[in-house]
């Protein structure tokens, strides 16, 4: 591997945001590196065909989209990858990702592209997991903060642009706080859960917390209004430091909801997408007084309890029952007796099983990044006349999409972008789909 950096021309830009180009006969993912740029890079990883590497210089012909990006970590820490682009760049290169990935992967195009919901791009990340590191070399130091890039050691920082400000700009008294206590090489990471109301942090401790340290813990909380949580073990051990709240917040003012989640619990990351998100898989539902909804892979009810203000019933399904336990305590908190939460094999499920309660004519699905293709031929022998499929992998949803379209029957109507993790290469989507 080459210590000293090389001259590339980047062709064009992956679906995650890393110039391509060519170098002695491999093809070089450059991070930092823009189509029609000519970079000075360092090779950071090769293998027998490809190579990765760090755009260092811009040699020649920057790019028009190329902006100074806003966060003085950027090309340090891992946890960007786009802040030198464009932000509108940014959502062109994402759509058009997303567009290949449908015609290449589904072999479809919607007959509508829908306008990308976009949102701030500061301050939006609401859920992290920070990495821990305790440096007794460099003088006692500990660092709190995401990866380094092509390294799993954690970045030197002391802010983030991209989370929560709550947390954001505390980065610094973190680790101070971190080093003060009696096991600050126990530590392995904090995990951040931030509500509209309050943010909870959860330290994963892998030793017992000392009376001293609880009460620094308890210290800081009450000096940020942090709710504390320390994590012994697995999740089932997460318990409050110093208070009694258990809860986090956050609330759909469109609807008049207001939910409450365990700081392991999945949410949104990014509030203000999940509130244009919510209306527009509403929208695309086209929900009528009398429909009967199925929302598959509900979690704790972000689509479900908006859906059963607007539906005769709605059925959430989740495979994880402490999410289940959680949309139910919802329902009842909003006072809502139209809904159902199950936890429920989806591969398994047919059109009369008891927990539907009868016929579903919509359905609604938000699976992980690995998709639903497991659970298509069971959506599709529910016949619903409409499916919305919220995606946070777009090559997964492209799949799947081209799977209902070739294989059961439907017609993709209607496709766009949601910029969830702006300056990432990360996207998401959502895609109407309806019986042909």
């Amino acid at each position: 591997m080459p210590a000293e950096p090389v001259s590339l021309t980047v062709e064009r830009i992956s679906h995650e945001g890393r110039g391509i180009a060519h170098h002695d006969g491999r093809t070089a993912f450059i991070q930092g590196a823009l189509p029609g740029e000519t970079v000075s890079a360092v090779i950071k990883r090769r293998r027998r065909r490809q190579e990765e590497g760090q755009a260092v210089e811009i040699t020649s012909h920057p790019a028009a989209s190329r902006v100074e990006p806003p966060c003085p970590h950027f090309g340090i820490c891992g946890g960007c990858s786009l802040q030198h682009m464009d932000p509108g760049a940014q959502i062109a290169h994402k759509q058009a990702a997303l567009a290949e990935l449908l015609a290449n992967t589904g072999g479809v195009t919607p007959a509508e592209w829908l306008a990308a919901l976009t949102g701030p791009t500061q301050g939006y990340r609401r859920r992290a997991r920070l990495g821990v590191k305790y440096v007794p070399r460099k003088d006692d130091r500990v660092l709190v903060g995401f990866r380094e890039r092509f390294s799993p050691h954690v970045a030197d920082i002391d802010s983030c642009h991209i989370l929560d400000e709550r947390v954001g700009r505390v980065l610094d008294e973190l680790a101070g706080l971190v080093r003060g206590l009696s096991i600050p090489d126990r530590i392995a990471q904090i995990e951040v859960a931030a509500g509209d109301e309050a943010v909870a942090l959860v330290f994963r401790n892998l030793r017992e917390l000392s009376p001293d340290d609880r009460a620094a813990l308890i210290a800081f909380g009450d000096r940020h209004g942090f709710l504390i949580f320390e994590q012994p073990g697995n999740e089932s051990t997460v318990a409050p430091v110093g208070h009694a709240h258990t809860r986090v917040h956050y609330a759909l003012p469109d609807y008049g909801l207001r939910f409450a989640f365990a700081p392991t619990d999945f949410t949104q990351v990014n509030a203000d997408i999940n509130r244009q998100m919510v209306p527009l898989a509403l929208e695309l539902l086209e929900i009528t007084p009398d429909a009967r909804v199925l929302d598959l892979f509900c979690g704790l009810g972000n689509f479900t309890l908006p859906i059963a203000r607007e539906a005769q019933a709605v059925i959430g399904l989740e495979g994880a029952e402490p999410l289940v336990e959680r949309g139910r305590e919802n329902a009842a908190a909003n006072g809502l007796e139209n809904v159902r939460f199950e936890a429920a094999d989806l591969t398994t499920m047919t059109p009369d099983a008891a927990f539907l309660g009868g016929p579903i004519d919509r359905v609604l699905l938000d699976p992980p990044r690995s998709g639903a293709l497991e659970v298509l031929p069971a959506i599709a022998r529910l016949a619903p006349e409409r499916i919305v499929y919220v995606s946070c992998g777009p090559a997964t949803l492209a799949r799947d999409v081209g799977e209902l379209v070739h294989q059961h029957g439907y017609r993709l109507d209607k496709a766009g972008l949601m910029d969830m993790f702006p300056h990432t290469g990360h996207a998401e989507a959502i895609a109407l789909l309806t019986r042909t």
